[in-house]
C-alpha cells in the first residue's frame, strides 16, 4: 500500500496559503446560499398551501357512540317528552 502521507503533507502546503487569504470576518454565504433559502422558503409555502387545501377538504364525523345509542334506545320518552326512568 503507498505511503499517502506524502500526497496529504503536499495538499496541505497548496491548501493553507488558500485558507490564510480568508478573512474570516467576511465570510457570507453568498448567492448560493441565498438561492438555497429562497428555495426552500417557497417549498414550505408551497407545502403549506398545500395542506391547507388538502385539510379543507376533510369532512369528519366522529361516529355515535354504540353505549349511548343503546342507552338512548332503551329510555322510551313519555308523553311528556323526558326519558321514562326504570329503577
Amino acid at each position: 500500500m503507498p505511503d499517502m502521507s506524502a500526497s496529504v503533507s503536499l495538499a496541505m502546503t497548496h491548501l493553507v496559503p488558500l485558507a490564510k487569504e480568508v478573512d474570516e470576518n467576511k465570510v457570507t454565504p453568498g448567492v448560493l446560499g441565498f438561492i438555497v433559502f429562497a428555495a426552500m422558503a417557497v417549498a414550505v409555502w408551497g407545502l403549506m398551501k398545500s395542506m391547507s387545501k388538502h385539510m379543507g377538504k376533510v369532512d369528519f364525523k366522529e361516529p355515535a357512540d354504540p353505549e349511548q345509542t343503546s342507552a338512548a334506545g332503551s329510555a322510551q320518552p313519555t308523553a311528556t317528552g323526558k326519558p321514562s326512568s326504570t329503577s
